[in-house]
């Protein structure tokens, strides 16, 4: 009887209840406040009366009033609206490490018991965090586990990420002025200084079903952050209709990663690295060398012919034998492969892929799986390989269709679908081909009315099950490289992603390229590769030359895409470039350098670094028309230049002056490659 009325007792005077599984280190600061404490000096301090929480660093605050909330069926409700909440913990041990799950259930009558789940890891400077609902029949298109208020950033030059969600229609990135309204970064998004390079970094590391928004404003009372699953604008994502919903008894949000860091770029890193660890490759992995070679599309494009495939792959073979990372290069063959197939014969394109391996050569295709090029011919052309009509397969959004490129996007889930690429795949692979390059697979991505799977209700739902297919037929016959496509939600799927849209040989092309690797450098961790892609010298300069060369070695692989099948200014300059030793053996590395600064806008860094060993590369490349002077002082660059023993140019020759620094004069439009040797002991 005593027991029993110290229980009700209880629950009239407190009503907030914690339950704690075994750990040191997590405490109620009071009556109301539970201490989460993740990496070093980290804290979240979660209050079970207000169902918000405040994140810091080394007691300083750095979010604020942070709640949960989401739009289920009519309503809208956040973690505020609940009377009870009740804390938990379980020690987890999962691809990043050892840590805690931390779940806080909280219940109220009339609504979806809803469940905010963080998970720490000893040593990690972030933590993840997820929501979820549980009811009957739930149904959301916005689910947001992090919603509230940014402090200030510690430094001068405060600046505002923006993630584009692709690399169609020539987007670029955007690191904006941190002091008005900013727009919203698809997947993930950064605020930091660009003097002491302090930040935050937040973003999603579940691509699956959610796109996700992050949102990150200056406001004069309160910064302003939110992270949410169910993101659409047609400028960002394509789509011209709402995000699709999720249902059912129980309903959830994108994982998100959440820290703040000393160097924003580490941030970036590690965000990138959690991505792989959460959502690990559908694919096999890479473990070859780093892939160079060639791509029909640099130059050549519709031109493709037979002979000029030959003529390309005895310039390789007899010119320049010296290119390659392992015991081959690819020759890869872009759109318009089909000039060598005619009334459905192959065989002319079998014999350029037997030429190519009989040249010591691997043979590289090229597909867009989920466009339909020729919808203008109307709806009732046959699907290759199927009896469906193509008509049957596009997407449909709104009351029309999705049309972008030229292209319109089909199902990825419709069985038409399907058996073409059963059909397509199943041709190429008998041809014999070692690479294939998959471009427009956003149009796989977009938010449709309605799938042929009606399990499939998000786009990106879709995506993941039009992806996997496509890799299943290919059956680890070939290296996977994705064109335009998803940033993040991609690195399941291929080795290597072009970091960018098309660029091909100018100097604005080379920084449209960098302003990618800029801010997208990080993504090296996410892929084997990523890629600058075709890189032509055609008949530019030999400083816009070496430049573009630079952005293929700073990005971290090496596709040229000149016309080796007649001569020009081009062909001496790439003999002498594409068979030197040092820049071959840079490639090898494979990994993108790092930008030095993050303040450029929609343009490119003009210095990038990278460490391999004992040898510190700087990248450097003057994008204006003037010559112009370069600092870099040690503190800067990260290294003590007192320790730097030996210095060679790699492009051109130039000298640098090194005192608390590095010094060195650029001509206008142009690029310089140093390689320098430190005395680690």
């Amino acid at each position: 009887m005593l027991k029993t009325y110290i229980r009700y007792l209880t629950s009239i005077l407190f009503p907030f209840v914690f339950v704690f599984q075994a750990n040191a280190g997590t405490k109620p600061l009071n009556g109301d406040v539970v201490n989460i404490p993740f990496g070093q000096n980290g804290r979240i301090d979660y209050n079970l009366k207000t169902g918000t929480f405040n994140v810091s660093r080394n007691g300083r605050s750095i979010f604020l009033n942070i709640y949960s909330s989401a739009k289920v069926n009519t309503d809208t409700i956040t973690s505020k609206d609940y009377q009870v909440r009740k804390y938990s913990k379980v020690v987890i041990k999962d691809g990043i490490g050892k840590g805690f799950k931390h779940t806080v259930l909280l219940i109220a009558k009339g609504l979806p018991q809803m469940k905010q789940v963080f998970y720490t890891y000893a040593g990690k400077d972030y933590f993840l965090s997820e929501l979820s609902l549980i009811g009957t029949s739930l149904k959301s298109n916005y689910m947001s586990p992090f919603t509230g208020q940014l402090s200030s950033i510690a430094g001068k030059d405060v600046r505002s990420l923006f993630v584009p969600f692709d690399n169609d229609t020539f987007i670029s990135y955007n690191s904006k002025p941190f002091t008005g309204i900013t727009g919203i970064s698809s997947e993930v998004g950064a605020v930091f200084s660009n003097q002491s390079r302090a930040g935050v970094v937040a973003g999603s590391v579940e691509h699956e079903v959610w796109k996700t928004g992050v949102d990150i404003e200056p406001h004069s009372v309160a910064n302003q952050i939110a992270v949410w699953g169910g993101y659409t604008a047609e400028a960002v994502t394509r789509d011209k209709i709402e995000h699709g919903s999720i249902s059912g008894n129980v309903i959830k949000s994108p994982k998100i990663f959440v820290g703040y860091f000393s160097d924003w770029r580490i941030g970036m890193e590690e965000y990138g690295k959690i991505n792989r660890i959460t959502e690990p490759p559908y694919i096999f992995n890479w473990t070859k060398p780093t892939p160079v070679g060639w791509n029909s599309w640099g130059v050549i494009q519709g031109k493709l012919s037979y002979d000029k495939v030959i003529k390309t792959a005895d310039f390789f073979a007899d010119s320049i034998p010296e290119f390659r990372t392992g015991n081959t290069a690819y020759i890869d063959l872009d759109s318009y492969w089909d000039n060598l197939v005619s009334n459905g014969d192959y065989s002319k394109l079998k014999q350029v892929a037997d030429y190519c391996k009989a040249k010591g050569l691997e043979p590289g295709v090229y597909w867009a799986p989920f466009t339909d090029w020729g919808h203008a011919g109307g709806p009732n052309r046959n699907v290759d390989g199927s009896n469906y009509k193509f008509g049957q397969l596009w997407t449909k959004t709104g009351n029309g269709y999705h049309d972008l490129d030229g292209a319109r996007a089909i199902d990825p889930t419709h069985p038409g679908t399907k058996q073409r690429i059963t059909f397509v795949i199943g041709k190429l692979k008998a041809c014999g081909f070692k690479m294939i390059k998959i471009d427009f697979l956003g149009h796989a991505a977009i938010e449709s009315n309605k799938f042929y799977d009606t399990t499939v209700t998000t786009g990106m739902q879709a995506y993941r099950k039009g992806m996997e297919y496509l890799i299943d037929q290919l059956g680890g016959q070939m290296l996977v490289y994705a064109a335009i496509s998803p940033s993040l939600a991609t690195g399941r799927y291929v080795h290597m992603r072009r970091i960018a849209c098309d660029a091909f040989k100018t100097i604005d092309h080379t920084q449209y390229t960098l302003n990618s690797v800029s801010y997208g450098w990080w993504q090296s961790n996410l892929y084997n590769y990523i890629d600058a892609d075709h890189v032509v010298f055609a008949d530019e300069t030999m400083g816009a030359n070496r430049a573009r060369l630079l952005s293929a070695l700073v990005t971290g692989t090496w596709i040229s895409g000149d016309d080796f099948t007649i001569n020009g200014q081009w062909s001496a300059r790439i003999k002498k470039f594409f068979q030197d030793a040092e820049l071959i053996a840079l490639v090898k590395n494979g990994k993108a350098f790092r930008p030095l600064e993050g303040n450029t806008g929609t343009g490119a860094s003009e210095v990038f670094t990278k460490k391999i060993g004992n040898n510190f590369y700087v990248a450097v490349v003057n994008y204006s028309k003037d010559k112009k002077a370069f600092f870099m002082p040690s503190q800067r660059l990260g290294i003590d230049v007192s320790k730097i023993i030996q210095v060679k140019e790699l492009l051109q020759g130039n000298t640098i002056e090194l005192k608390n620094g590095i010094r060195l004069m650029l001509n206008g439009v142009d690029a310089a490659l140093y390689k320098c040797t430190l005395n680690n002991q």
